[in-house]
């Protein structure tokens, strides 16, 4: 993708919105330069957008004068930024030593049943995407996953029914 991205640099980027370029003036305070505002330019389309298309990280890269290359080389390096669409609710499921000694295969087994996606899937509804990650911190309650910023700990396939049920529909 690296290559058709680089390719497709000549094209015209769109735009960043106000709101985008207002947060990314703010973070460029912060940073010693602009290659370090890179991550947080990122997130900031991101939070805005839902995810980070090629024509959005073309748009970061002009406007903070990076190069291509290496912010893409960023985005794909942190699995939380998006770089094609996810639904309305992302799941992070943590997949860690810890959660697999407490069953987090069974749970994921389960939730990949109920919503009928598996890693890096998005629900047909677009309401769920189910990702992995490798540990969320929370070992001792394992296993864990997140639904946006709520953790939910000491997963059973009861509790996940009941998780799936308290989200679907809400946005």
């Amino acid at each position: 993708m690296e290559n058709n991205l680089i390719a497709s640099s000549s094209k015209k980027a769109r735009k960043l919105t106000e709101a985008e370029i207002a947060e990314i003036e703010h973070e460029k305070e912060l940073y010693p330069d602009n290659k370090a505002v890179g991550l947080e330019a990122l997130k900031i389309v991101q939070k805005h957008q839902g995810w980070v298309s090629d024509e959005s990280l073309l748009a970061i890269a002009d406007y903070l004068d990076l190069s291509v290359a290496d912010l893409e080389g960023v985005a794909t390096f942190f699995n939380l930024v998006y770089r094609q669409p996810v639904g309305k609710k992302v799941i992070l499921f943590c997949n860690s030593v810890s959660c697999w000694i407490m069953g987090c295969d069974s749970v994921r087994s389960h939730i990949t049943d109920t919503l009928g996606v598996d890693f890096g899937q998005t629900t047909e509804d677009n309401e769920f995407t189910f990702i992995p990650v490798p540990c969320l911190g929370d070992c001792d309650r394992a296993p864990v996953m997140m639904v946006g910023e709520d953790l939910h700990r000491n997963l059973t396939n009861e509790k996940i029914d009941e998780i799936v049920a308290q989200y679907r529909g809400k946005d």
